[in-house]
């Protein structure tokens, strides 16, 4: 028997090859030695399983790697000394050969394999208050979700029973039928591709393996989410088939309104309204905070529309902790209804205040004048 070869001679690929043309590299001389191509061809059999070890050592990063370091001898420590047969190729590249040739091109029967599958993800809409957005909260939801059968481990079997070979295919877990020089395998109806029927399904989850359960899970949100932030909780989704983990489950938030309070990025921003006596002579007013209420104090001669903040009493950031501030802004309140010895003192007011316009009117006027003449 002959030595081995260099495995980038073989498939004929660079030693920095990429994955791409390493697997392009083996089509063309998987297709060139396939045995259904060239039937009774010892020749044409040895390239097609030498080709086949090359392409399973560097299509893996971690043998590749000890191959380009230690040669040969160093894959004999990872277990790996080469396929026994067909039937050992044909186990290890089934998907790749469907992907070569569109069809599964197995030489011969073997044993149907069941393909574990991760189960599906699951999405779950939560509302919560703008506090518990700004706070962060713990809660439970309630779902629906298919887990592995707990009485025949996702098998589909019945305790005691045992599953059988498939009549139709007898194990192969395909079925076949002659095109040219290609043998065109699809899917065995019978047993799906696993190459077993089970006669006795499994009382609890009738052999499918899983079960519909309702679940409480626990949800940890925490602060400073925002609308439509996405929370993942790893395998909290549905059950796997065929041992296959299960998949994850992710909520996603939806924030209610604060009668209040109003978010932008970190800050929150909020309205409160003074009286006109307050903004002319300036004041101490209590304003509602996330942590409680806080004096604010008010400045004479505050107009409508001022701006104050209140810093470090916003939302904190998701990444940094770090908190925005309270921006808060004034609005003036206008009394509907007022005394009579209010009006007359408001009265006596705008006398004093209507001679202050009438002299910065005529001040203004005289300057418009004075510019247009010029």
């Amino acid at each position: 028997m002959r030595g081995k070869r260099d495995y980038y001679e073989i498939l004929g690929a660079r030693k920095n090859a990429a994955d791409s043309e390493l697997k392009a590299a083996y089509r063309k001389l998987a297709l060139k030695y396939h045995p259904d191509r060239n039937p009774g061809d010892k020749s044409a059999e040895e390239n097609f399983k030498e080709a086949a070890e090359a392409y399973e050592v560097l299509r893996d990063p971690r043998k590749r790697q000890i191959y380009d370091q230690y040669g040969h001898q160093g894959l004999e420590g990872t277990g790996f000394s080469g396929f026994g047969g067909f039937e050992d190729i044909f186990s290890s590249f089934g998907d790749i050969f469907e992907d070569f040739f569109g069809f599964s091109t197995r030489g011969g029967r073997g044993g149907g394999r069941s393909r574990s599958q991760r189960g599906a993800d699951l999405r779950y809409d939560l509302t919560i208050s703008f506090m518990d957005a700004a706070f962060g909260v713990e809660t439970a939801i309630d779902l629906d979700k298919h887990e592995t059968c707990t009485r025949c481990q996702g098998h589909g079997i019945e305790p005691g029973t045992h599953a059988e070979t498939c009549p139709q295919c007898r194990g192969a877990g395909q079925i076949g039928r002659s095109q040219g020089f290609f043998t065109i395998r699809t899917t065995c109806p019978q047993c799906r591709g696993t190459g077993q029927v089970i006669p006795n399904p499994c009382s609890q989850c009738n052999g499918s393996g899983q079960v519909l359960v309702h679940k409480t899970v626990s949800v940890k949100i925490p602060a400073g989410v925002d609308n439509n932030s996405r929370l993942r909780l790893a395998e909290e989704g549905q059950a796997g088939s065929m041992g296959g983990p299960p998949g994850d489950l992710y909520v996603f938030l939806h924030i209610k309104p604060h009668e209040f309070f109003r978010r932008e990025e970190n800050d929150i921003l909020c309205q409160v309204p003074i009286s006109f006596i307050q903004a002319v002579l300036g004041d101490q007013i209590v304003v509602p905070t996330l942590n409680g209420e806080k004096t604010l104090e008010i400045p004479k001669g505050t107009q409508f529309g001022d701006v104050f903040r209140f810093r470090g009493e916003g939302i904190p950031s998701l990444r940094t902790g770090r908190r925005g501030d309270q921006i808060i802004q004034i609005t003036i309140k206008t009394p509907t209804s007022i005394s009579k010895k209010q009006e007359e003192l408001l009265r006596e007011f705008a006398k004093l205040e209507d001679a202050k316009f009438g002299n910065r009117l005529k001040n203004i006027l005289k300057s418009t004048a004075s510019k247009a003449v010029n």
